[in-house]
Formats: structure tokens, C-alpha cells, sequence
């Protein structure tokens, strides 16, 4: 049927079509209005669900403006969480009466070019300028000893010794090993003082992934708690004070900074593993790279400095470095083979006396200057030597000045010998 609507032509379905039709999308909209309702009533539902069981729900799905409940929050994640702040704060309260803040002050002398320097104007003769550092440390004893680094104290003129309640103390050096980089001081006075000593681990126990915890006055900031893992163990450093290297240090990323030096690195019992001593730094402050002397190397030294004031090592009086497989093959000997290749003896030293070669050739690789030729050192008293860090490790921990050792070394042409050494005492810098 067609029917003229203002002039336009427009077929319409038959009548009773159209009335089905009519109804048909009457019903259409009935379902479309009754759809957004269930719609807007499921989203109330979803809702009221999350509130009722937040553990079914999807935090991605919850509007950043929304804060999440603390029923959502894992149960057994919180309590981990809860157990390591509590083992770290443990750590902190009983170990701190233990920890100390150091203060020192250097007069500076006047330079010898500038003799006319305290008779300025208004300059006093008795003022001189004078240099302030400070670092960490730890009560050793019950007899009023303080451990701390060689670096911290090493002349200064006047020390002095803040406990975590504010207590101060002078101190004097009682004695120092500039080799480990640590010291001993003695304060001139203890009376009503409570200081505990720190309790002392075993650092060749330790295990890299293990809890490292710090405390000092990194920056000046008094007794500072920071925590990490030991990231390795094994390095040897150079101590910064002579020219001998401190072996089986511990490396942690723990955060160090300056001031932390001579404070102590704490495992997870609140146990002494080592003193902090350097970080590798391009900026002067932390990047994740801290070193701590081992505790069982303070054990060895510091007794030694109560008592003698310094500590004395044994010395083999060679330098060298650890066989590299390239080398190795420039000297013919099989890639794998590993050991102390000696660079340089020392003239009228122990291992001059016994025989010892050094180096005696060169050859460059890849624009580096290889050293060959030299004897190689694969085992000192029955202790196979793989690198110089375990030669220098065997001679400070097994050894003292005067005692007989046995070395087994490959001579250049590839055979291997005995050699009998007589140790002497490492010359002062």
C-alpha cells in the first residue's frame, strides 16, 4: 500500500504488520530499559561483592580513587612482612647501646712557607685551623675498647666517643694496623657508663644472598640502620692505607656511605661479621658496592693490638697475580692450568732467599702488556693456590713472621719443584 505523505511517496507494510511491528519494538524497548537496569543493578552487586569478599576480587579492576581494604591485603604476605621489620628492629635495639658515633679533629700545621702566618692582625698565635671528620664503631669488650678503621682515627688529635644516648667520652689510639684498616681505641674514662659489648659472629660462615644489616653515622646522620644482603664474599681489597691487600673482605649492597667506616655489618642474629670499611663509588656516596673487613680477621688483629699496639704479618716478598688461561698457553703450559704467577721478588726478601723467579719477559695482547716467565706457585703448605687472593689469604691466616713454608711451583720450563721458605715480617711502609 502506498500512501502520499507532504508530497513524498512511502510504501507501508500491510496494516496488521505494521501493528506487530509496532508492538514488536515496544517490546524491544521494554527489554533494552530493563537490561540497563539489570545492568546498573549487577554493577551495585559487583560492589557490594568486593566489600563482602575481597579475596574474589580483581584489584585491576578497582578504581585507582577507590582504596583498597585491609581485608584484601594477604594474610601470610603481611606476616613476612611484619617478621623481617621485626627481625631488623630487633636488631637495631639490642645492638645499639653497642654502637658508637666517632668525632675527630687534626691540627693542621701552618706551611713552612708561611712562617709569618700567626702574627697576622687579629689572627691568635694558639689558632690554627683544624680539619673535623668523624665515622662508626663498636664496643669490642667490657674493658672500654672501641673498634673502629684505621682511616677514621689516623692522626688525629683529639677523639671523642658519642654512645646512642648521648653520652660523650674522649679516647686515645691504643693501637691500629693500617694493613686490615683497623684500630683500637681506649676511653679515658668509663665511670657510670653501660656500654655491652657487640656480640661476634663468624664471617667464614657467611653466605652470599644472607641478611646484611649496617648501622653508623653515614653523612653525620648518628646511628643510621640500613640493611641489604651479602652480595659476595671472598674479595680482596687494598687496604688504602699501604700498599698489601685485606683478603676475605665481605662485599655488601647494604647501604654505606661516609661515616659508616668503622661500624659494624650485622647478620641476621644481630652478630658482628665485619667492620665497613670502602665502597666503590663514582659520585663519593653509595652504589650498591660496600666492603666490610671479615670479623674473623679482627679477632686475629685486635687482641694483638691491646696488647703490642700493632699487629705484625707474615711476608713472602713477591708480587704477582693469578694465571690467566692466555697466559698460560704464551708459556706453554695447558689453558687450565691455575696458580700465583710471581711478576717481581723482592730484593733480599724470603722469597729471593729461597730461590724464587720473577718475571722475566714480556709480550703484548690486545694492546695489554702480558708478563711471562715467571715461577708459578699452585700450592703453599699443602694448600692448593688458585689465585693470588688465595695465596695472600693462606699467608694472613696461617701464618706469622719466621715460620717454615712449603711451596710447590711450575718453573718456566713446565717442571714442577718444592721449594722451602723462611717468612719474615712485612717492612713498615
Amino acid at each position: 500500500m502506498t500512501r502520499r505523505f507532504s508530497g513524498l511517496l512511502i510504501d507501508l507494510p500491510p496494516p496488521g504488520w505494521v501493528g506487530r511491528l509496532v508492538r514488536a519494538r515496544s517490546t524491544v524497548l521494554i527489554l533494552l530499559v530493563f537490561g540497563l537496569f539489570l545492568v546498573a543493578c549487577a554493577g551495585t552487586s559487583a560492589t557490594g561483592q568486593l566489600n563482602a569478599d575481597p579475596a574474589n576480587a580483581d584489584p585491576a579492576n578497582v578504581p585507582v580513587s577507590q582504596e583498597l581494604p585491609a581485608a584484601f591485603i594477604d594474610a601470610d604476605a603481611s606476616a613476612i612482612v611484619a617478621a623481617h621489620e621485626q627481625v631488623l628492629v630487633g636488631i637495631y635495639e639490642r645492638l645499639l647501646p653497642s654502637v658508637v658515633e666517632i668525632r675527630t679533629s687534626r691540627r693542621l700545621g701552618l706551611p713552612e712557607e708561611l712562617p709569618s702566618f700567626p702574627s697576622i692582625p687579629g689572627f691568635p698565635e694558639d689558632r690554627f685551623p683544624f680539619e673535623r671528620s668523624g665515622g662508626s664503631g663498636f664496643v669490642w669488650d667490657d674493658q672500654g675498647h672501641i673498634v673502629t678503621n684505621h682511616h677514621v682515627v689516623d692522626g688525629a688529635d683529639r677523639l671523642t666517643v658519642i654512645f646512642s644516648d648521648g653520652t660523650e667520652r674522649q679516647a686515645e689510639v691504643l693501637g691500629t694496623d693500617p694493613d686490615s684498616d683497623l684500630a683500637v681505641l681506649k676511653l679515658l674514662d668509663r665511670d657510670g657508663l653501660t656500654m655491652p659489648p657487640a656480640p661476634l659472629g663468624d664471617s667464614g660462615a657467611v653466605k652470599p644472598g644472607q641478611l646484611a644489616v649496617a648501622i653508623g653515622s653515614p653523612f653525620g646522620q648518628e646511628f643510621t640502620i640500613t640493611s641489604g644482603i651479602v652480595s659476595a664474599v671472598g674479595r680482596t681489597i687494598r687496604s688504602g692505607n699501604s700498599q698489601f691487600s685485606i683478603p676475605e673482605v665481605i662485599q655488601t649492597d647494604a647501604p654505606i656511605n661516609p661515616g659508616n667506616s668503622g661500624g659494624p655489618l650485622l647478620d641476621r642474629n644481630g652478630h658482628v661479621i665485619g667492620v665497613n670499611t670502602q665502597i666503590i663509588s663514582r659520585s663519593g656516596s653509595n652504589s650498591g658496592i660496600g666492603f666490610a673487613v671479615p670479623i674473623n680477621t679482627a679477632k686475629r688483629v685486635i687482641p694483638e693490638l691491646i696488647e703490642n699496639g700493632q699487629y705484625q704479618y707474615a711476608w713472602l716478598g713477591i708480587s704477582g697475580t693469578s694465571l690467566r688461561p692466555d697466559v698460560a698457553e704464551l708459556m706453554d703450559l695447558p689453558r687450565d692450568t691455575r696458580g700465583t704467577l710471581v711478576i717481581d721478588v723482592t730484593r733480599n726478601g724470603p722469597a729471593e732467599a729461597a730461590g724464587l723467579l720473577g718475571s722475566d719477559r714480556s709480550e703484548q695482547v690486545e694492546g695489554l702488556d702480558l708478563r711471562l716467565g715467571g715461577d708459578i706457585i699452585v700450592a703453599i703448605d699443602g694448600t692448593q693456590v688458585r689465585t693470588i687472593d688465595d695465596l695472600i689469604a693462606y699467608l694472613v691466616d696461617n701464618t706469622r713472621p719466621e715460620d717454615e713454608s712449603v711451596l710447590e711451583v711450575i718453573r718456566e720450563d713446565g717442571s714442577r719443584e718444592t721449594i722451602q721458605v723462611t717468612l719474615d715480617r712485612r717492612p713498615s711502609p
